[in-house]
């Protein structure tokens, strides 16, 4: 019997919402009948689809991170704003795929109001750089009265947008990115574009360029090379990491939570070495603002692209074991509550997304889509330390020996609730857990099924869904469950 104890008193950090955000980019199908499909059956006045708006909603995200991405580094934010007759079809140097323009700068911001998340901008330097993201910042934030002001009002905009957090460019120690840059050329490029938008806005937070993933041969050097120019600058640094089974081994996969949680501790630590280097009060905190699985062994790559119009890119039908890796994915990001303030999955619709749609048709709930609304839903304030005792290892090729269960745990002070996450990454055995508690049970949902490679699609969009589970019980001052192999939980006990 594994025991797992959780405690108010013992507590990681306060929860920021905004890491339950995701990631809109100009590539595939995300945007064009993604989000938007004008002549949809649900589309409104705008072209937005309102059955993807409804599942936005459900989904229960908070932050959008947009244009890009790969795209944005070849991005004109110009060509994507006033009359849509008017606008030009450009090459994407990112996807090679011939982008019309018709949905840009104002359209996404009124579709994130409407669907009620945070816009998080990110700016090209890549081909364009402080000039570029100067002008930007004065379209979206300044009131009329400038020249780019009053262009955002003549476009129809008339109030400012208003967009609080900006990312300084996008991965670009990835040799794949569109004006890829040194340590030092980013990280002289990062400082001067950072002033330059404080000049504007002081009150703005900025995001500093991490490392692309933590297998880039820079990772960790390229972090204190770009804070020591940076820190004093920039609020965040990015993540950037995707997950998949490697040569069929699926035991490593379930565990894929161990990277993240070895790669957010090193970015944290390098950020804590130049905060002493520079013997500073500030603490850095991190956007993980890209992150899922990801079957990259599928994707022929940028290169095997043909120049083509925009359609299906990296549409991966997520099983229920993607699903349990989401959910252990988010369990990490909530143990490091008090560093890690923003997160995206990435992406929202279609490219690798908790949301799939039929152009002209359904929208539907991926696997993964249900972890992640679970959490958001039912996550409390503030995340505290988990301690398991008793509860089994497991060997894995990538990560050497692990703990079976995974698990993190929130709480309200308001309410008295506590949600506990927990991830049984074993394949083979079901694993019985005991849980101190006071109080009684509220609800116990389980994502797992029988056939592991179940998926939704258009034609069983419910295939896969979320368990109550109703044997949970509370006796002798437990809470006593069995978690069946490759599974993920949420238990919400009262105080």
């Amino acid at each position: 019997m594994a025991r797992l104890v959780v405690d108010p008193a013992f507590v990681v950090g306060a929860l920021d919402r905004r890491v339950f955000g995701s990631f809109v980019e100009h590539m595939g199908r995300c945007v064009y009948t993604g989000i938007y499909e004008p002549g949809h059956p649900t589309a409104d006045a705008d072209g937005f689809r309102q059955d993807v708006l409804a599942l936005v909603r459900e989904l229960g995200v908070t932050a959008i991170r947009y244009p890009g991405g790969n795209f944005v580094s070849n991005y004109d934010w110009e060509d994507g704003v006033g009359p849509k007759d008017e606008r030009p079809r450009r090459l994407d140097l990112a996807w090679r795929a011939i982008e019309p323009n018709q949905f840009g700068t104002d359209e996404f911001v009124a579709w994130s109001r409407k669907a009620g998340v945070q816009p998080i901008w990110a700016v090209n330097l890549g081909t364009r750089g402080i000039r570029e993201a100067v002008d930007l910042l004065e379209y979206c934030n300044l009131p009329a009265g400038t020249a780019l002001g009053d262009r955002r009002v003549a476009n129809g905009s008339p109030e400012p947008h208003d967009i609080r957090i900006w990312c300084l460019g996008n991965e670009m120690d990835g040799p794949w990115q569109i004006g890829h840059k040194t340590a030092e050329e980013y990280a002289r490029l990062a400082e001067e574009t950072a002033n330059a938008l404080r000049r504007v806005d002081p009150g703005l937070e900025l995001v500093a360029c991490g490392s692309s993933n933590a297998g880039m041969p820079t990772f960790g050097d390229w972090e204190r090379v770009v804070l020591e120019r940076t820190y004093d600058l920039v609020d965040h640094i990015s993540l950037h990491a995707y997950y998949e089974p490697r040569d069929g081994d699926q035991a490593s996969f379930l565990a894929a939570a161990e990277e993240m949680d070895r790669m957010i501790s090193a970015v944290v630590a390098t950020a804590d070495h130049v905060k002493a280097l520079k013997r500073s009060d500030k603490e850095l905190t991190l956007s993980f603002d890209e992150w899922n699985v990801w079957y990259q062994q599928h994707f022929p790559g940028e290169l095997g692209l043909p120049i083509r119009e925009v359609g299906p890119l990296i549409e991966d039908t997520y099983t229920v074991d993607d699903a349990v890796v989401v959910g252990s994915l988010l369990i990490t990001l909530l143990r490091h509550a008090d560093r890690v303030k923003i997160a995206c999955l990435a992406q929202l619709v279609n490219v690798i997304g908790p949301i799939r749609t039929e152009p002209g048709g359904r929208a539907w709930r991926q696997t993964i889509f249900y972890p992640f609304a679970l959490t958001a839903q039912y996550a409390g304030p503030t995340v505290l330390r988990t301690a398991i005792t008793g509860g089994p290892e497991l060997h894995t090729s990538a990560f050497g020996r692990v703990p079976a269960l995974w698990s993190t745990a929130t709480y309200d002070e308001n309410t008295g609730e506590t949600a506990i996450f927990v991830v049984n990454r074993s394949e083979t055995d079901k694993i019985d857990l005991e849980i101190p508690v006071t109080g009684s049970v509220i609800r116990h949902l389980a994502l797992y099924d029988e056939d592991r490679s179940a998926v939704n699609t258009a034609d069983d969009p419910d295939r896969v869904q979320p368990r109550a589970v109703d044997t949970t019980e509370v006796a002798d001052g437990f809470c006593r469950a069995t978690l069946p192999p490759a599974s993920w939980h949420l238990i919400q006990l009262s105080s």
